[in-house]
């Protein structure tokens, strides 16, 4: 298990604590909108940190072609009709341009400052010229007004600050305590009528002028906030 990292509950968990069974079952949300809206028809997606597929899937519907890439096996078992490639994000040496590279799940606050180097170094290198990298960010709050629900699948809050999404799991943000260098430990709570799961994990906040200074460092730039919360980005090479 990876440092400041866990999980529990039924099933295999990654190293960074994710339930494989957990993200089969929850919905996909907003993001295949989100990314349908800001990039070319039938474009070629690198997706990082793919999971199980809960929005590779619905991309491959839209017509877009997916590489799809995890560290998990057992995640990437799950996943059906586009390539996958079992790889650490930060090691990802494919040789090969995407017209977009997608970044999702709030990867780009890991709370080891290498290893967010890492992330976006390989989003650079692997987008086109021309191409885009999406990048999912943290809400400005998300650090500060705890306990609360989940926003991101859209779905209304429940009583007691969680919220019940459509595969009838309430999803609560329990807490996000200090563990130093800038860094906060977040408690996560998945509750279905018939399973519970957690997770606990490092995330850096991160203020939009840093956001744009790590990207800046990567060789990225960016080009469009594409949500009115700024947690959907579209970046671009620096040098396009």
């Amino acid at each position: 298990m990876r440092e400041g990292h866990q999980g529990t509950g039924p099933g295999a968990i990654t190293p960074d604590g994710c339930a494989v069974e957990l993200y089969e079952r929850l919905p996909a949300g907003t993001e295949p909108d989100i990314i349908a809206a800001a990039v070319p028809a039938g474009a070629h997606i690198l997706e990082l940190g793919c999971g199980v597929g809960r929005v590779t899937h619905p991309l491959l519907e839209r017509g877009f072609t997916v590489t799809a890439v995890d560290e998990s096996p057992e995640m990437l078992r799950r996943v059906r009709g586009a390539r996958t490639i079992c790889s650490p994000i930060e090691d990802l040496e494919l040789g090969e341009t995407f017209d977009v590279v997608l970044l999702a799940s709030f990867l780009v606050h890991a709370g080891d400052v290498e290893m967010r180097r890492g992330l976006l170094r390989t989003c650079a290198r692997h987008v086109a010229q021309d191409g885009c990298v999406l990048i999912q960010r943290e809400g400005g709050d998300y650090h500060i007004n705890v306990p609360r629900e989940r926003s991101e699948m859209g779905v209304p809050p429940a009583e007691g600050g969680g919220r019940v999404d459509p595969a009838g799991c309430t999803v609560r943000i329990v807490s996000a305590e200090p563990v130093g260098d800038g860094v906060n430990s977040v408690h996560a709570e998945y509750v279905f009528p018939d399973a519970t799961w957690t997770q606990t994990f490092r995330s850096r906040p991160l203020t939009t002028e840093q956001f744009e200074e790590a990207l800046a460092e990567a060789g990225l730039r960016a080009d469009q906030y594409l949500t009115e919360d700024g947690m959907w980005v579209r970046a671009m090479s620096s040098g396009a």
